[in-house]
């Protein structure tokens, strides 16, 4: 921990004990200490794909519709919607009393400005405006679609979990450029933020937001159904290290950590007050993102070589460990297991043991000539680090000429932006994860569109990807969807976006005297002291 940090709360102790044990008590009542697994370094929500920045994006900020455990939209800034001219025209009317924190009520203009600017940073945002004739703001709780062609996935769109989060704000914010953060963050969510306690790299702090106004129905659950604040103020501690985090936890100095690093398990499994508990089925995706801008990986055939040397089993178990079977799931496909567009087509290649002397025959065959692949490896998140080290292993085993770029999460960030050939500060691959919810679906599946420069980092063309995610949004029903999806991983092992690496269950953790702890990421409504 950070020397500030220790210094503000040694401050705070002082203070707690020269007031007496009963104010230290209600303090402890009032305030729920959480370890994220990461500082948020990037506070607007629309900007970023960071999971710790949605995370504290859905403290400040409410969405229009909310996502339930069975991937389901429902309404939560909305009182409802109505659906007229042959699926062309929907309607959208807010609940009555939402206000923003800084005591404005929300508006229909504010939500349409706010749609505007996700849209442009989100791939499920862009098609819904692409398929927009119009969207207005008729009065003051009326949100407009006059649409080209019926849309059905509108309410999703606007209130999938995945990022990045199609956050409500005031117009004013919500005109700022979608590519530069806002300069306050005013929601209308459940907290506050308070930026005046931040300390970067250390500590946030949420004070609940007495205006706030839950939902009284809907399926609770993710980011669904009413929202009730218990705690009148959540801390994130953020801690140096998982051993660091996991001590505070176990000796009762936090309430509640992120992940319960896997290979802590043991340690909190038998710790007295301790609950580890699996809160998201979908778990975590892993992907070696590989640039198509430049050699080896522009070429296609090297791509392909590739997959006898991807060993995600050893992914898995690098991260897990061999004897947690019940965590891990491979083969992975371009889909998350168990979610609806899921399948096995085209998988066989990521099946049965690895033979890396067929694997370097293969990569000499297609053409690779010992190019330096420079891969990064983000050193401060411990999945990404015991994935990719595994990975550079194989990739080294099939005979490629493989240099490390080990380095802080958000420094590989700032370098996975360069298009440029390694020898000018470019990139060859990187490790990183998902979650699986970005994976349900090709609408929100970043990593799986075909677009080239305008795409994601590693700006692989593929136009037949591109065309059968143009006609999953027009299948008229599920089975049509899913058969299209069985056509665009076949087509992704052929193209070759990225290799996965294998999907695996990420518990949390926290003291068993927390309670109302829901399915999903972590969310802090309804949670509560029992």
């Amino acid at each position: 921990m950070q020397r500030r940090s220790l210094i503000r709360g040694a401050g705070a102790g002082l203070a707690a004990s020269l007031a007496g044990p009963g104010l230290l008590r209600a303090q402890a009542a009032t305030t729920l200490r959480f370890t994220p697994q990461q500082d948020v370094v990037t506070l607007d929500p629309v900007t970023t794909t960071a999971y710790a920045t949605r995370n504290h994006g859905y403290m400040v900020f409410d969405t229009l519709y909310g996502m339930d455990s069975t991937y389901t939209a429902t309404p939560q800034m909305v009182e409802g919607h109505r659906i007229e001219d042959d699926g062309k025209r929907w309607t959208l009317t807010l609940r009555d009393g939402l206000l923003f924190h800084d005591g404005e009520r929300v508006l229909a203009r504010d939500c349409v400005a706010s749609i505007r600017r996700w849209a442009r940073r989100d791939p499920f945002g862009e098609t819904l405006m692409a398929a927009t004739d119009e969207l207005s703001a008729p009065d003051d709780r009326t949100i407009l679609f006059r649409l080209k062609q019926p849309f059905p996935l509108l309410p999703i769109a606007l209130g999938k979990a995945s990022v990045p989060v199609c956050a409500m704000m005031p117009e004013r914010l919500a005109n700022t450029d979608p590519f530069r953060q806002v300069t306050e963050l005013i929601g209308s969510g459940p907290f506050r933020f308070k930026a005046d306690e931040r300390v970067p790299g250390s500590l946030l702090v949420y004070t609940k937001f007495d205006r706030y106004v839950p939902r009284r129905d809907g399926p609770g659950g993710w980011t669904s159904g009413p929202k009730v604040v218990h705690f009148e103020r959540v801390e994130w501690h953020v801690m140096p290290d998982p051993a660091t985090a996991t001590n505070a936890l176990v000796a009762g100095e936090a309430d509640w950590q992120e992940y319960a690093y896997h290979d802590l398990l043991p340690q909190m499994r038998r710790a007295r007050g301790v609950t580890v508990r699996v809160l998201d089925p979908s778990g975590f995706v892993g992907m070696v993102r590989v640039n198509h801008l430049q050699p080896p990986f522009d070429n296609p055939a090297i791509r392909r070589a590739l997959w006898g040397a991807i060993d995600q089993t050893a992914c898995m178990q690098a991260l897990v460990g061999p004897e947690e079977t019940s965590l891990y799931r491979v083969p992975l496909g371009f889909f998350g297991p168990g979610t609806p567009m899921a399948s096995e087509a085209g998988l066989d290649p990521l099946r049965g043991p690895r033979d890396y002397a067929k694997a370097q025959a293969d990569l000499r065959a297609a053409g690779y000539r010992g190019e330096t692949v420079l891969f990064m490896i983000p050193s401060t998140s411990q999945p990404n680090l015991a994935m990719g080290t595994v990975v550079a292993d194989q990739l080294k085993r099939a005979g490629m000429n493989v240099e490390i770029y080990s380095v802080e999460f958000n420094a590989m960030l700032q370098r996975r932006n360069r298009k440029g050939p390694v020898s000018e500060g470019g990139w060859s691959a990187f490790m990183t994860n998902w979650a699986g919810t970005d994976w349900l679906n090709p609408a929100g599946h970043i990593a799986l569109r075909g677009n080239g420069e305008a795409g994601y980092a590693g700006w692989a063309t593929m136009p037949r990807i591109e065309a059968l995610r143009d006609a999953w949004f027009r299948a008229p029903d599920l089975a049509a969807q899913q058969a299209i999806c069985r056509d665009i991983q076949l087509e992704a092992m052929r193209e070759v976006p990225y290799y996965p690496t294998g999907q695996y269950l990420q518990p949390t953790a926290y003291r068993s005297n927390i309670a109302g702890v829901q399915e999903g990421f972590a969310t802090f409504w309804n949670v509560r002291r029992g």
